[in-house]
This record gives structure tokens, C-alpha cells and sequence, in this order.
């Protein structure tokens, strides 16, 4: 199935980070739409309300896909309940904050930080806000394991991206894991390879 495909980028990056996934999906045959967005100088339901006037007014009544990276998927879960008249057809998180994880928690205490990232900055850190977050039935995961590992490391020898452990990606949900880092997780390659067969599933 071909569809339209909402990208949306991870704190402190821009769309231009997803520009490289956006020309794979577009020569696949989908319509891949970036989203931007920033965490300094909006709330987070300001941007949720803004991603769904995109899908209502650029995608109406037509197919579609949601796929987000790192923050970016916290906007998609807090959309996903506006968007019950027209729900994706499939949901891609790239590696996703699916608890509040231990990098947030130590930088909301920075003022540097707080200033960057403004308060979705702040409820990444907070378990309660991001536990009643709904995660979409339709939703892959894809977790990377390509940050380092040693015993005098945050994560000591945990699997992780760089960023977030794979425990704190998965949240106890199935995953597809690849040698990946946090931030260019977007360009892996078996991870456009899961999505097109995910995609192609769903005709």
C-alpha cells in the first residue's frame, strides 16, 4: 500500500534530519510529509495541534502513516486520541522514550536544558505523563544497540543507543532491535527495510 507518511524529528533536531528517510520512502512510492516543530518555543499540545490540522487538512480522508523519532513519538501518542475519526493505518517509532528515562531526568535539572527544551523537555522526565501516554495498537518499534558499553559507562554494559537503554525504548513492548545510535537511527537501513515490508503488508 502506498501511503502518505508523516515524519516527525526527535528533540533538538530539525526535519531536515529526516530529509534522507523522506527521499528512501518517496522512491519507494510514498508520500512522505516532514513535520517541524520546536520544543523551545512550543507547548506540547500547541504541536499536537498543529499535527493533526496537518493530517486534516493535507491527508483528509486518505491513508496514511505515522512515523516519529525519539520526541517525536511522545507528539504522535498525544495525537493519537484526536485523530479516532481517522486513525493511522500504521504507527513507526523510532527509539522511543517509553518510560521517563534516566538522560532525562538527570538534564531537567540543568538550566540549560530546561531553557532548550522547554516543557516537553520537563515531561519527558516526569513517569506519570509519559505512562498514561496511549500507545497506538498498530505501532513497531525499532530500538538501537549501537552505544557504547563498558562497566564505567551510564548504562555499564546495558544494550543501548547512546541515549536510551533498549529497556527504556521497549517499555516492555515486542521491538525490532538494530546496530543503530540514538540520533541517525532514521538512516538505518534495516530499519527502512522493516518499514517497507511492514507497509507492503498492509495492501
Amino acid at each position: 500500500m502506498k501511503l502518505n507518511i508523516v515524519l516527525i524529528h526527535g528533540m533538538g533536531r530539525t526535519p531536515l534530519s529526516m530529509l534522507y528517510l523522506q527521499h528512501r520512502l518517496r522512491k519507494l512510492g510514498h508520500t512522505p510529509h516532514l513535520f517541524g516543530y520546536s520544543p523551545t518555543l512550543e507547548s506540547l499540545q500547541t504541536v499536537t495541534d498543529r499535527l493533526v490540522q496537518l493530517i486534516q487538512i493535507q491527508i483528509g480522508s486518505q491513508p496514511y502513516a505515522l512515523l516519529g523519532h525519539s520526541l517525536g513519538t511522545i507528539i504522535i501518542r498525544n495525537a493519537y486520541p484526536q485523530l479516532s475519526s481517522h486513525p493511522p493505518a500504521a504507527c513507526f517509532f523510532l527509539a522511543p522514550p517509553m518510560v521517563a528515562c534516566q538522560a532525562a531526568k538527570f538534564f531537567s535539572k540543568v538550566g540549560l536544558y530546561h531553557l532548550l527544551t522547554g516543557e516537553m523537555g520537563q515531561l519527558l522526565a516526569q513517569a506519570s505523563f509519559v505512562e498514561q501516554l496511549t500507545l497506538p495498537p498498530n505501532t513497531k518499534i525499532y530500538v538501537g544497540t549501537g552505544g557504547p558499553r563498558a562497566s564505567w559507562l551510564p548504562f555499564g554494559n546495558e544494550l543501548n543507543d547512546g541515549i536510551l537503554s533498549v529497556a527504556e525504548a521497549s517499555g516492555g513492548h515486542t521491538v525490532v532491535t538494530v546496530p543503530a545510535i540514538h540520533t541517525f537511527i532514521m538512516n538505518s537501513t534495516p530499519v527502512l527495510e522493516d518499514i517497507a515490508q511492514s507497509l507492503d503488508a498492509l495492501a
